[in-house]
């Protein structure tokens, strides 16, 4: 199974939090939940929604520290603007696709533990905020 559910909307202030370990498709319908990535059976792509919907939004979190593969989030077009804190205090800087939009955010197997993506929907494009460390733990195409 792709997908494990480790909580209940009931319990976690009504977030769902799932794992997800395998190539996956997201639906609108997961709006809210938070995801926690790990790829130790190798790299995989998780399939974001094509009909776009005004607050659909979603999080997820590197789970496993340096991920075995790499892990493709892959949006289908190019709808998706955003930035990024990455690095360490002595050189943290943002990083994202300054204004140009892309179709892939691409976690890569040196991202640690906790680094964190959140995307929102605002009907037409998505949007992201997130950190993580070191610099370059996610790239964008």
């Amino acid at each position: 199974m792709a997908r494990t559910r480790l909580g209940s909307r009931g319990s976690f202030s009504g977030q769902v939090i799932e794992k997800i370990t395998a190539a996956e498709t997201i639906t609108n319908g997961d709006s809210g939940k938070v995801f926690l990535l790990d790829s130790a059976s190798g790299a995989y792509s998780i399939t974001m929604p094509t009909t776009l919907k005004a607050g659909v939004n979603y999080k997820f979190i590197v789970q496993e520290d340096t991920p075995t593969g790499a892990i493709t989030l892959a949006f289908g077009s190019a709808i998706v603007d955003g930035q990024v804190l990455a690095g360490d205090a002595s050189t943290a800087k943002c990083e994202g696709t300054d204004g140009t939009a892309v179709s892939n955010a691409i976690i890569g197997i040196g991202a640690k533990q906790g680094a964190w993506l959140e995307f929102v929907c605002d009907g037409t494009s998505w949007y992201f905020s997130g950190g993580g460390f070191p610099d370059g733990w996610v790239t964008f195409s």
